[in-house]
């Protein structure tokens, strides 16, 4: 575990980054409200991101990329917090499926996360404390709705394609449903069109880690100098063997002693995959703020397209223009390949087109975010397919 200073110094790197993020500020006044799903209109307030490559002269060649749940809009460069590479370098990068050099590609920090864009970590302008349990809670559609605001202030009225894979993949999704006209092709990655009850269950877990750690102090930790990292970390741990697959951890650990040979009969970490999760849960505290964690979760707890829809999800997507091209990994437990096919039907009666693939891995829902070649040929093959249709040659 970190010693006290440097929790502390760490715990001052993610407040400042809350209110003045290490990338680009979009700010929006209070004439610019976010209307929310729960009735609150949120203003001012802030969404932090960053843009990589050039925006061509007629502004077609830009891709919005979604991030997922505890990632942020630091996909292809340094992190400000960990100093650690960008978050989805596999895919985004110079000559890579979401090729730099060739197409303008946009992140943001989704609202009520923690890098930037408005959250709990935020400062409410209105008292001058941070906003803590008093933040509305947001939905997917509140995220994407903020989204269309910053493309909308970059002067942007056509997304080349968004991008993105679990909570991402719900970005996406809600994207071409409300923005259809706005969407030219589209990649949800590993992810549905809600949440089942099973994800609902892991999450709660987390929830609960967090809240019963004493240092959560019902949400006000940081007046009192506190972060409960014990908390988190737990619901870290948790979330991320979710994001693994049996044969995953078999492979990388098995039952592998971690630095000793006989076991020390107590509750050290013995195992090499305990030392693993213990790594996990103790790195992701040091850049994510706990409160945040409890509201993103349950963002993706509420999202359901078909509600909106009288329950037909094939009507969320009737008439759609947008090409889509669905990717699943056999071994996503979280969001298995049934998903995607769900997502599939609905888009072939909807009239879209749209191309399918199932990724034969043993690398469970983080696939997406690993060098699986397979997986980065197809989104290679589907976005120069969707160039093409484009009119979008190889320079700007």
């Amino acid at each position: 575990m970190m010693n006290v200073h440097s929790k502390g110094q760490v715990a001052g790197e993610r407040a400042h980054e809350a209110d003045h993020p290490s990338s680009l500020v979009a700010h929006f006044g209070p004439d610019q409200p976010l209307r929310l799903d729960c009735g609150v209109d949120l203003a001012p307030f802030q969404i932090a991101y960053q843009t990589y490559g050039t925006l061509n002269a007629d502004k077609s060649n830009a891709i919005l990329v979604c991030h997922a749940l505890t990632m942020d809009q630091h996909l292809a460069n340094v992190h400000p917090i960990t100093g650690k590479p960008g978050g989805w370098l596999t895919l985004v990068g110079p000559g890579k499926p979401i090729d730099t050099e060739r197409y303008f590609v946009i992140c943001s920090n989704v609202i009520g996360s923690c890098m930037g864009s408005t959250g709990p970590a935020s400062t409410n302008p209105a008292t001058g404390r941070l906003w803590g349990l008093d933040f509305p809670v947001i939905t997917i559609p509140d995220m994407v709705r903020a989204q269309a605001m910053l493309i909308d202030r970059l002067g942007i009225d056509k997304l080349f394609s968004v991008v993105g894979g679990s909570m991402g993949g719900m970005q996406v999704l809600q994207w071409t449903v409300a923005y259809p006209d706005r969407v030219f092709s589209a990649m949800p990655i590993a992810c549905a069109t809600r949440h089942s009850a099973q994800n609902i269950a892991f999450h709660e877990l987390g929830r609960q880690a967090v809240m019963a750690d004493p240092d959560w102090a019902h949400g006000r930790y940081f007046e009192n100098g506190l972060h409960p990292h014990r908390g988190l970390a737990v619901a870290r741990m948790a979330a991320h063997i979710t994001y693994l697959s049996d044969a995953a951890l078999h492979r990388k650990f098995g039952r592998r002693m971690q630095d000793r040979e006989l076991p020390t009969f107590s509750f050290d970490a013995d195992f090499q995959v305990e030392s693993y999760l213990r790594y996990q849960g103790s790195s992701f505290v040091e850049r994510f703020d706990a409160n945040s964690y409890l509201y993103l979760t349950r963002a993706m707890d509420y999202f359901d397209i078909a509600a909106d829809h009288d329950g037909v999800l094939a009507a969320a997507f009737r008439g759609t223009q947008t090409r889509f091209c669905v990717v699943s990994f056999t071994s996503d437990w979280l969001f298995p390949t049934a998903e995607s096919r769900a997502i599939v039907h609905a888009l072939n009666a909807g009239g879209a087109r749209v191309s399918f693939a199932e990724i034969e891995t043993d690398k469970g829902h983080d696939a997406f975010l690993l060098d699986e070649p397979e997986f980065i040929d197809i989104a290679h093959a589907f976005l120069q397919s969707a160039a093409t249709a484009r009119g979008l040659g190889r320079g700007h």
